[in-house]
């Protein structure tokens, strides 16, 4: 599944630079997720990145885009090329 940021995000901004898929984004009124880019760390960490470091735990599973572990690793080798 892909991350959300609900709205209880600061935008502190330490959420960004953490992606390494570069799919959080600053939103009209809050950080936001790419789904299509989101691959919860898959490939790159143990755990998603986002989640360690929000300060608020406003990032939560997104249950309208549920993907299975390897379907997330599918989309890192997609999005990395690797």
């Amino acid at each position: 599944m892909a991350l959300i940021i609900n709205a209880e995000c600061i935008n502190c901004d330490v959420c960004e630079p953490e992606c390494p898929n570069e799919a959080i984004y600053a939103g009209e009124e809050i950080y936001e997720i790419e789904p299509n880019k989101c691959t919860e760390c898959v490939g790159h960490y143990d755990e998603p990145q986002c989640m360690m470091v929000c300060p608020v735990d406003c990032i939560e599973i997104d249950a309208n885009h549920k993907e299975t572990e390897e379907e997330l690793m599918e989309k890192y080798k997609k999005l990395t090329g690797k």
